[in-house]
């Protein structure tokens, strides 16, 4: 613990982009399954081959139903995804499951108002991780901003089984939005994006308290949006750059905090 103490806000060293391929449908996230890629938008989700990013198979949903499709995490033969009813307020969210095999939609979750707009989910740990989104304006509850954004774990049945803040200066970063990508590491951080800055921020869980802890930020080529950790590649991140339609993977180095610590 007190290393992390020391190690607060520090600057590691970046990522190294592996490969970049145009993906028309790149608007939300992209995730992989370690055969395909799936790039994700509103109501959307294309099957690609990762080789060349050609689609091999789409999903279309009505957009009445599928107002915006936030991130999707790879589990089993199922792509589970986190959605919201953005930018409509009161906030409510729902949890949506696919089949990859045949690109169809097997589930849903609603997990209704309350918390914010869910902008994306990961199992760990025998729980889900899920990231409630506040806005400042726009798509915002009333009362609420980008500071009222929480982590909230479940069991495997949604039942609540924890809540904690984001630190003020990674809030501060992502202002006026909000936390729209995050995975567990298998080293035990929590990897965090915001909405359009370049970095990847480093959290851990707090001994104590409702507040997780900044390790240090790292310095990634896309525009903050949804992540995800690649099944085969080792420390490989799967991202988006919304603007040119594109999906990157980039290698993550290792979080060395006495390293970091020495620059």
């Amino acid at each position: 613990m007190a290393a992390t103490l020391l190690a607060l806000a520090l600057a590691l060293s970046p990522a190294v982009e592996q490969k970049r391929m145009a993906a028309e449908g790149a608007r939300q996230g992209v995730v992989s399954d370690g055969r395909h890629l799936f790039a994700i938008d509103n109501a959307t989700i294309a099957k690609l081959d990762p080789r060349t990013g050609a689609v091999v198979a789409r999903w279309t949903g009505d957009p009445a139903l599928f107002r915006h499709m936030n991130s999707c995490i790879a589990l089993k033969a199922k792509l589970v995804c986190a959605a919201s009813n953005y930018p409509k307020t009161p906030m409510a969210s729902s949890v949506e499951w696919f089949d990859t095999r045949t690109m169809t939609h097997v589930a849903s979750r609603s997990l209704g108002p309350g918390r914010g707009s869910l902008t994306w989910l990961d199992w760990h740990d025998g729980s889900w991780w899920a990231c409630f989104a506040n806005y400042d304006g726009k798509g915002g509850d009333a009362g609420r901003d980008h500071r009222s954004t929480t982590i909230v774990r479940f069991g495997a049945d949604f039942v609540e089984q924890g809540a904690w803040l984001l630190p003020d200066n990674v809030l501060e970063r992502m202002a006026p939005y909000s936390a729209s990508g995050g995975a567990w590491g298998h080293d035990g951080y929590f990897y965090v994006t915001g909405h359009d800055r370049p970095e990847l921020y480093v959290l851990e869980l707090p001994e104590a308290g409702s507040e997780l802890l900044h390790v240090g930020t790292i310095a990634i080529p896309t525009n903050g949006q949804a992540i995800a950790w690649d099944p085969k590649e080792d420390r490989v991140l799967w991202s988006i750059e919304r603007s040119t339609r594109s999906v990157v993977a980039s290698r993550i180095p290792p979080v060395d905090l006495k390293s970091a610590a020495k620059k």
